[in-house]
């Protein structure tokens, strides 16, 4: 028989169904709606959680079906938003089943696949918008991607591109570890090199973040990425400055153009400047040609974080958060000279 229909008494009234004993729609649903092909072919995604599914329905996404196991759980919701949407009232034991928290809410969502273009986002970040973009080049770690989308809203980044190599960012561990910047900042994904451009600001300065010493661009070859980089160049563009221009068009993946190294400077030295984009490379790769290349065309430079010797690299997502907050703190400027010894309060 068909799952009873019941009415949830507050506020005007939103119908529900009861899933009946044997129910297996839940588990259909969320095993596919985790398949990235799933996800590409029909324009499904998967929340998890009230404040991930409160945030997607504020910015306007829209809910096709609400599993959840208590009635409480819909008064926490828009109820606006909720009207349209299937909503099927499940058994707690249910959703623990399928879930992937560690403590779960009882509650997962099924929303047409956000477009960027469409997003009511927040009020409050886009009047803290800076004229800053954050490209993903080759992100394929979802806790480190997540973690990165999160920074570049916390920055008040413009925008953030993803290149063809990043892992999904609607993949439920990206999302996760989001917190919901999916619904704070537009992101655009799927990209390959010759499209970045047009993504970008008119004269925007695209810049390479790195963890490498700064001098290190005039040695002979640049490095090869190693596991955990943020940013260091793959072994297709070692290059020589003193090469004659056969040489240096001679590596692989650059499209028969010449690689010259980048100008390298410490991320805390001045480079932000309106408007600019910062590239941060994935974890065993680093930074691919086009986006050398691409930072080459612009004046762009490498941003490099030093870090104490014998300690290899750091993570993306942390190279990623310390290069976009230094960006924010250049873009509001600098304080006066005069000002700089009344920063800290007097001690005693």
């Amino acid at each position: 028989p068909p799952p009873a229909v019941e009415r949830h008494p507050g506020g005007q009234g939103l119908w529900y169904k009861k899933a009946a004993a044997g129910d297996k729609r839940l588990g259909k649903v969320v095993t596919v709606a985790r398949s990235r092909k799933f996800r590409e072919q029909h324009g499904k995604v998967l929340l998890e959680g009230q404040r991930l599914i409160r945030d997607a329905l504020e910015a306007g996404a829209a809910l096709r079906t609400l599993f959840f196991s208590a009635v409480e759980q819909l008064k926490a919701l828009p109820e606006a938003k909720l009207k349209g949407a299937d909503l099927v009232k499940v058994k707690f034991e249910d959703v623990k089943s399928w879930s992937d928290l560690v403590a779960p809410q009882g509650l997962l969502g099924i929303f047409s696949k956000p477009d960027y273009a469409k997003m009511a986002y927040p009020a409050a970040q886009l009047t803290s918008s800076l004229p800053m973009v954050l490209i993903c080049d080759n992100i394929r770690d979802p806790g480190n991607l997540g973690t990165i989308l999160r920074s570049a809203a916390g920055a008040g980044c413009e925008k953030v591109l993803l290149t063809k190599g990043c892992v999904d960012p609607w993949e439920p561990k990206v999302l996760r570890a989001g917190m919901g910047a999916h619904f704070r900042v537009p992101i655009i994904a799927n990209l390959d090199w010759e499209s970045v451009p047009e993504k970008l600001p008119e004269g925007a300065r695209v810049c390479v973040a790195d963890n490498r010493d700064a001098g290190a661009w005039t040695e002979p070859e640049l490095a090869v990425g190693s596991a955990g980089s943020s940013a260091a160049a793959p072994s297709a563009l070692k290059s020589q400055p003193q090469a004659r221009p056969a040489e240096a068009e001679a590596g692989q993946g650059t499209g028969g153009a010449g690689v010259t190294a980048l100008p390298a400077q410490c991320y805390y030295e001045s480079w932000a400047r309106a408007p600019v984009a910062v590239v941060v490379g994935g974890e065993t790769q680093g930074v691919s040609a086009g986006a050398l290349l691409l930072a080459a065309s612009t004046g762009g430079k490498r941003l490099v974080i030093p870090v104490v010797p014998g300690v290899d690299s750091l993570n993306s997502a942390t190279a990623a958060a310390i290069v976009l907050f230094e960006g924010k703190r250049q873009l509001h400027g600098r304080p006066q000279r005069g000002d700089e010894q009344h920063k800290l309060p007097a001690v005693g």
